[in-house]
């Protein structure tokens, strides 16, 4: 059942972070303000990721799952009435909108704390690729749906405008899927009542170094996530939307497979050595995109990029579950999980004013440098503390 919603929830995601700079472009909005809107709905995720780790977990997890799914549904039916900026920026900090095909939502956290317990420790990472790999495949046909409300523009009396408006009212409909899919939950989701999930104890000096560390890697990232890629490909190489789609359905599809593939290289080299050998070359790979000379090299890269720099995902949230006790794991997922969002939302609105000076390309060249920075930072600070099934291999 998590995995399905995880699905519903990446394909919208996978649409809306193609489809979102492109309606702000059509509404009148100039890069700095497309920035500035892409940085509430980080700011907003962060904030209801801490307070759901911090506070979490003294709620039912049904509850605060068809709680957030109806956040979602709001969230969705608000952006597509409005129009004005201001507007629009209120509802991106107070909503569920993700910039990103990867999941940087409230959901994320709790559905992550609820995955370890179902398989042993020598099956988690696999656990966590399969979550991973559907998310991924299903937002890259979200990001190649991006193309259908131009198509049905062309092809009806629909304006553009109302064509890419639509999207928003399909996240809605996404919304109530998802919150139906959760009232189908069972009961036993929740705690025991003898081990009751509780806030950072034994575990939180480790899960603030890797909070600590993982904000250098978001704030890197809020350089590049998808919805501000889309605008850099369209003003330096002029990609269409439907173009743009196209490609990021391939570095889904790609970043996808690659997530099955770290199960078997950390099975091999360990989580942490998984993590950053993977992620450097992908992140030298980002800083290169921008000096390429031509847009099929800059998407060249961008491509040979998605098969490396997704192996992190399943990996690091494998390590986060491993080394805190069973009882923390909500806190830590949202504590671990905010500084996607957090350290990351003053980045998008940097590199909206960077966009907007410079068809360069600058922001993935800072980005890039940050997340060589983190890569370099993480091999230091943790190679030595391994988690549970790298010490007692299972047979």
């Amino acid at each position: 059942m998590l995995i399905a919603t995880r699905a519903v929830r990446a394909f919208v995601d996978g649409l809306v972070s193609v489809v979102l700079p492109a309606y702000l472009v059509v509404l009148g909005l100039d890069a700095l303000e497309v920035g500035a809107i892409v940085t509430g709905t980080l700011v907003g995720s962060a904030a209801l990721t801490l307070a759901v780790g911090l506070r979490g977990h003294r709620l039912s997890r049904l509850r605060l799952l068809q709680a957030v799914a109806a956040a979602m549904v709001a969230t969705g039916v608000a952006f597509g009435a409005a129009a004005s900026f201001w507007a629009l920026l209120v509802i991106a900090v107070l909503g569920t909108l993700n910039p990103s095909a990867g999941d940087v939502s409230v959901f994320l956290p709790t559905e992550q704390a609820l995955l370890p317990a179902t398989v042993a420790d020598h099956q988690r990472t696999a656990l966590f690729a399969r979550y991973s790999l559907v998310g991924f495949v299903v937002a890259a046909v979200g990001s190649l749906a991006a193309g259908l409300p131009g198509w049905l523009a062309d092809r009806s009396s629909l304006s553009e405008e109302a064509a890419l408006r639509g999207v928003f009212f399909a996240y809605a409909l996404a919304g109530v899927v998802v919150w139906l899919a959760y009232r189908r939950l069972s009961p036993s989701v929740e705690p025991a009542g003898d081990a009751p999930h509780r806030a950072l104890g034994p575990s939180r000096s480790i899960v603030y170094r890797l909070a600590a560390v993982f904000s250098l890697d978001s704030l890197g990232g809020g350089f590049v996530v998808q919805s501000l890629l889309v605008l850099w490909l369209s003003r330096r190489h002029d990609l269409s939307v439907a173009l743009t789609g196209a490609v990021f359905f391939w570095t889904g599809l790609l970043a996808g497979a690659s997530a099955l593939l770290a199960v078997r290289i950390a099975a091999r080299i360990g989580l942490i050595r998984t993590m950053v050998f993977t992620h450097l070359p992908a992140n030298v790979l980002l800083v290169a995109t921008p000096f390429m000379p031509n847009g099929g090299l800059a998407v060249a890269c961008l491509l040979l990029r998605a098969t490396l720099s997704q192996m992190d995902v399943p990996t690091r949230t494998s390590y986060v579950m491993a080394v805190v006790t069973p009882p923390e794991r909500p806190a830590a997922a949202s504590v671990t999980s905010v500084p996607r969002s957090l350290a990351s939302a003053a980045a998008p609105l940097a590199a909206g004013w960077l966009l907007e000076r410079s068809t360069f390309g600058w922001p993935l060249v800072v980005g890039g440098c940050l997340k060589i920075a983190y890569d370099l930072v993480l091999l230091a600070m943790f190679r030595n503390v391994r988690p549970p099934e790298e010490l007692t291999p299972a047979r």
